[in-house]
Protein backbone atom coordinates (compact mmCIF):
# COMPACT_ATOMS: atom_id res chain seq x y z
CA UNK A 1 0.00 0.00 0.00
CA UNK A 2 3.01 2.24 0.43
CA UNK A 3 3.27 3.12 -3.27
CA UNK A 4 -0.45 3.82 -3.73
CA UNK A 5 -2.67 6.48 -2.23
CA UNK A 6 -5.55 5.34 -0.09
CA UNK A 7 -8.03 6.10 -2.88
CA UNK A 8 -6.11 4.16 -5.56
CA UNK A 9 -5.86 0.72 -4.00
CA UNK A 10 -7.32 -1.53 -6.67
CA UNK A 11 -8.15 -5.22 -6.57
CA UNK A 12 -5.96 -6.92 -9.18
CA UNK A 13 -6.68 -10.63 -8.89
CA UNK A 14 -9.63 -12.55 -10.36
CA UNK A 15 -12.07 -14.21 -8.02
CA UNK A 16 -12.45 -17.96 -7.95
CA UNK A 17 -15.72 -19.37 -9.33
CA UNK A 18 -15.35 -22.95 -8.13
CA UNK A 19 -17.83 -22.59 -5.27
CA UNK A 20 -20.55 -21.25 -7.55
CA UNK A 21 -19.86 -23.97 -10.10
CA UNK A 22 -20.20 -26.59 -7.38
CA UNK A 23 -23.58 -25.23 -6.28
CA UNK A 24 -22.50 -22.82 -3.53
CA UNK A 25 -20.42 -23.05 -0.40
CA UNK A 26 -20.79 -25.96 1.94
CA UNK A 27 -22.86 -25.72 5.12
CA UNK A 28 -21.03 -23.88 7.85
CA UNK A 29 -18.76 -22.03 5.40
CA UNK A 30 -18.45 -18.22 5.52
CA UNK A 31 -21.10 -16.18 3.74
CA UNK A 32 -20.04 -15.87 0.10
CA UNK A 33 -21.51 -12.33 -0.05
CA UNK A 34 -19.63 -11.02 2.98
CA UNK A 35 -16.75 -8.70 2.21
CA UNK A 36 -13.33 -10.05 3.21
CA UNK A 37 -9.75 -8.96 2.70
CA UNK A 38 -6.74 -11.16 3.41
CA UNK A 39 -3.52 -10.15 5.14
CA UNK A 40 -0.70 -12.58 4.32
CA UNK A 41 2.25 -12.99 6.65
CA UNK A 42 5.54 -12.71 4.73
CA UNK A 43 8.11 -15.31 3.79
CA UNK A 44 11.16 -15.74 5.98
CA UNK A 45 13.75 -13.51 4.33
CA UNK A 46 16.58 -15.09 6.34
CA UNK A 47 16.14 -18.63 5.00
CA UNK A 48 18.22 -20.65 2.55
CA UNK A 49 16.02 -19.94 -0.46
CA UNK A 50 15.97 -16.21 0.34
CA UNK A 51 19.76 -16.17 0.37
CA UNK A 52 19.72 -18.03 -2.94
CA UNK A 53 17.55 -15.49 -4.74
CA UNK A 54 19.46 -12.56 -3.22
CA UNK A 55 22.76 -13.69 -4.72
CA UNK A 56 24.02 -11.59 -7.63
CA UNK A 57 25.31 -14.80 -9.24
CA UNK A 58 21.90 -16.55 -9.27
CA UNK A 59 20.98 -17.58 -12.82
CA UNK A 60 17.51 -19.10 -12.54
CA UNK A 61 14.62 -17.28 -14.21
CA UNK A 62 13.01 -15.58 -11.19
CA UNK A 63 16.35 -14.31 -9.84
CA UNK A 64 17.37 -12.89 -13.22
CA UNK A 65 14.00 -11.19 -13.64
CA UNK A 66 14.23 -9.78 -10.12
CA UNK A 67 17.59 -8.16 -10.93
CA UNK A 68 16.59 -6.82 -14.34
CA UNK A 69 13.05 -5.47 -14.13
CA UNK A 70 11.68 -6.77 -10.85
CA UNK A 71 9.10 -9.47 -10.07
CA UNK A 72 5.74 -9.60 -8.26
CA UNK A 73 6.24 -9.80 -4.50
CA UNK A 74 3.84 -12.77 -4.35
CA UNK A 75 6.00 -14.75 -6.80
CA UNK A 76 9.17 -13.93 -4.89
CA UNK A 77 7.73 -14.93 -1.53
CA UNK A 78 6.21 -18.08 -3.03
CA UNK A 79 9.70 -19.10 -4.11
CA UNK A 80 11.26 -18.23 -0.77
CA UNK A 81 8.61 -19.86 1.41
CA UNK A 82 7.27 -22.54 -0.91
CA UNK A 83 4.13 -24.39 0.11
CA UNK A 84 3.04 -22.13 2.96
CA UNK A 85 3.06 -18.82 1.10
CA UNK A 86 1.82 -20.41 -2.12
CA UNK A 87 -1.13 -21.75 -0.15
CA UNK A 88 -1.88 -18.31 1.29
CA UNK A 89 -1.63 -16.70 -2.13
CA UNK A 90 -3.91 -19.18 -3.91
CA UNK A 91 -6.40 -19.17 -1.04
CA UNK A 92 -6.64 -15.37 -0.90
CA UNK A 93 -7.09 -15.17 -4.67
CA UNK A 94 -9.85 -17.74 -4.51
CA UNK A 95 -11.89 -16.17 -1.72
CA UNK A 96 -11.14 -12.42 -1.59
CA UNK A 97 -14.34 -10.38 -1.68
CA UNK A 98 -13.19 -6.80 -1.30
CA UNK A 99 -15.02 -3.56 -2.12
CA UNK A 100 -14.60 -2.55 -5.76
CA UNK A 101 -11.85 0.02 -5.13
CA UNK A 102 -9.72 -2.06 -2.73
CA UNK A 103 -7.29 -4.95 -3.28
CA UNK A 104 -8.45 -8.29 -1.93
CA UNK A 105 -5.11 -9.27 -0.41
CA UNK A 106 -2.05 -7.58 1.06
CA UNK A 107 1.29 -8.95 2.16
CA UNK A 108 2.53 -7.81 5.56
CA UNK A 109 6.09 -6.58 4.99
CA UNK A 110 8.84 -5.80 7.47
CA UNK A 111 9.34 -2.17 6.47
CA UNK A 112 6.76 -1.17 3.83
CA UNK A 113 3.49 -1.85 5.54
CA UNK A 114 0.78 -3.63 3.54
CA UNK A 115 1.72 -4.38 -0.07
CA UNK A 116 -0.48 -6.08 -2.71
CA UNK A 117 1.15 -9.37 -3.83
CA UNK A 118 1.12 -8.19 -7.46
CA UNK A 119 3.43 -5.26 -6.62
CA UNK A 120 6.70 -5.41 -8.57
CA UNK A 121 9.79 -5.39 -6.35
CA UNK A 122 13.42 -5.16 -7.37
CA UNK A 123 16.39 -6.96 -5.87
CA UNK A 124 17.36 -3.81 -3.98
CA UNK A 125 13.87 -3.47 -2.52
CA UNK A 126 13.85 -7.12 -1.49
CA UNK A 127 17.17 -6.62 0.27
CA UNK A 128 15.73 -3.58 2.04
CA UNK A 129 12.75 -5.60 3.23
CA UNK A 130 15.00 -8.44 4.33
CA UNK A 131 17.12 -6.14 6.50
CA UNK A 132 14.34 -5.29 8.98
CA UNK A 133 13.22 -7.86 11.58
CA UNK A 134 9.53 -8.41 12.20
CA UNK A 135 9.27 -7.50 15.87
CA UNK A 136 6.17 -5.88 17.35
CA UNK A 137 8.27 -3.28 19.18
CA UNK A 138 10.40 -2.25 16.18
CA UNK A 139 9.07 1.06 14.80
CA UNK A 140 10.60 0.38 11.36
CA UNK A 141 8.16 -2.51 11.05
CA UNK A 142 5.25 -1.36 13.15
CA UNK A 143 4.81 2.26 12.03
CA UNK A 144 4.28 1.49 8.29
CA UNK A 145 2.05 -1.47 9.15
CA UNK A 146 -0.20 0.57 11.44
CA UNK A 147 -0.27 3.44 8.93
CA UNK A 148 -1.55 1.18 6.15
CA UNK A 149 -3.88 -0.76 8.42
CA UNK A 150 -5.57 2.50 9.42
CA UNK A 151 -5.93 3.47 5.75
CA UNK A 152 -7.47 0.11 4.99
CA UNK A 153 -9.82 0.31 7.98
CA UNK A 154 -11.09 3.62 6.66
CA UNK A 155 -11.80 2.22 3.20
CA UNK A 156 -13.95 -0.75 4.19
CA UNK A 157 -17.19 -1.15 6.06
CA UNK A 158 -17.55 -2.32 9.66
CA UNK A 159 -18.89 -5.62 8.30
CA UNK A 160 -15.78 -6.38 6.22
CA UNK A 161 -13.69 -9.17 7.68
CA UNK A 162 -9.93 -8.77 7.73
CA UNK A 163 -8.59 -12.33 7.56
CA UNK A 164 -5.08 -12.86 8.90
CA UNK A 165 -3.34 -15.74 7.16
CA UNK A 166 -0.45 -16.02 9.56
CA UNK A 167 0.50 -16.92 13.10
CA UNK A 168 -1.44 -15.54 16.06
CA UNK A 169 0.74 -17.34 18.60
CA UNK A 170 3.09 -14.36 18.89
CA UNK A 171 2.34 -10.62 19.11
CA UNK A 172 4.20 -9.63 15.93
CA UNK A 173 1.06 -9.49 13.79
CA UNK A 174 -1.73 -9.55 16.37
CA UNK A 175 -0.54 -6.66 18.52
CA UNK A 176 -0.34 -4.01 15.77
CA UNK A 177 -3.46 -5.17 13.89
CA UNK A 178 -5.90 -5.99 16.67
CA UNK A 179 -5.92 -2.47 18.06
CA UNK A 180 -6.94 -1.11 14.65
CA UNK A 181 -9.37 -3.74 13.33
CA UNK A 182 -10.76 -5.10 16.60
CA UNK A 183 -13.44 -7.76 16.10
CA UNK A 184 -13.10 -7.45 12.34
CA UNK A 185 -9.71 -9.18 12.54
CA UNK A 186 -10.25 -12.93 12.14
CA UNK A 187 -8.22 -15.99 11.28
CA UNK A 188 -8.94 -19.61 10.27
CA UNK A 189 -9.64 -21.73 13.36
CA UNK A 190 -8.29 -24.75 11.46
CA UNK A 191 -4.80 -23.22 11.76
CA UNK A 192 -4.60 -23.98 15.47
CA UNK A 193 -2.14 -26.78 16.15
CA UNK A 194 -0.87 -26.95 12.56
CA UNK A 195 2.64 -26.18 11.37
CA UNK A 196 3.38 -23.93 8.41
CA UNK A 197 3.55 -26.70 5.80
CA UNK A 198 0.29 -28.23 7.01
CA UNK A 199 -1.43 -24.85 6.82
CA UNK A 200 -0.12 -24.33 3.31
CA UNK A 201 -1.37 -27.71 2.14
CA UNK A 202 -4.75 -27.13 3.76
CA UNK A 203 -5.22 -23.77 2.03
CA UNK A 204 -4.27 -25.19 -1.37
CA UNK A 205 -6.85 -27.94 -0.97
CA UNK A 206 -9.53 -25.47 0.05
CA UNK A 207 -8.76 -23.12 -2.82
CA UNK A 208 -8.98 -25.94 -5.35
CA UNK A 209 -12.18 -27.33 -3.83
CA UNK A 210 -13.88 -23.92 -3.56
CA UNK A 211 -14.47 -24.40 0.18
CA UNK A 212 -13.50 -21.78 2.74
CA UNK A 213 -12.10 -22.34 6.20
CA UNK A 214 -13.89 -21.19 9.36
CA UNK A 215 -12.98 -17.68 10.50
CA UNK A 216 -13.02 -16.72 14.18
CA UNK A 217 -12.18 -13.39 15.88
CA UNK A 218 -8.51 -13.18 16.81
CA UNK A 219 -9.38 -11.33 20.02
CA UNK A 220 -11.16 -14.35 21.52
CA UNK A 221 -9.52 -17.20 19.59
CA UNK A 222 -7.77 -20.19 21.07
CA UNK A 223 -4.19 -19.62 19.99
CA UNK A 224 -2.67 -22.98 20.88
CA UNK A 225 -4.08 -26.49 20.48
CA UNK A 226 -3.32 -30.12 19.81
CA UNK A 227 -1.91 -31.08 16.42
CA UNK A 228 -4.62 -32.32 14.00
CA UNK A 229 -4.31 -35.40 11.81
CA UNK A 230 -1.65 -35.18 9.11
CA UNK A 231 -2.87 -34.23 5.65
CA UNK A 232 -2.09 -36.50 2.67
CA UNK A 233 0.64 -35.18 0.39
CA UNK A 234 -0.23 -32.79 -2.42
CA UNK A 235 1.15 -33.48 -5.90
CA UNK A 236 4.52 -31.72 -6.25
CA UNK A 237 4.64 -28.52 -8.28
CA UNK A 238 7.68 -26.56 -9.38
CA UNK A 239 8.07 -23.16 -7.74
CA UNK A 240 7.78 -20.08 -9.97
CA UNK A 241 11.17 -19.54 -11.65
CA UNK A 242 12.74 -22.02 -9.26
CA UNK A 243 15.98 -23.94 -9.85
CA UNK A 244 14.49 -26.97 -8.07
CA UNK A 245 11.35 -28.41 -6.52
CA UNK A 246 12.28 -28.30 -2.84
CA UNK A 247 9.81 -26.31 -0.79
CA UNK A 248 10.40 -24.59 2.54
CA UNK A 249 8.08 -23.01 5.06
CA UNK A 250 7.65 -19.31 5.83
CA UNK A 251 6.16 -17.44 8.80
Amino acid sequence: MNTKTATNIRRNTPRNCQAAEKGGLQAGSPNAKQERIFLLSPANADGIRANLILKDQARFELAVRLRREGSPLGDVFSFISGLYFRGKLEYSRAFAAAPAAVDGAFVITSSRGLVPPETIVTLGELREISAVPIIAGDSRYRAPLERDARKLAGLVSEDCRIVLLGSIASPKYVEPLLGIFGERLVFPSEFVGRGDMSRGGLMLRCARAGTQLTYVPVATAVRHGSRPAKLPKLPARRSVGSPGTELKSGN
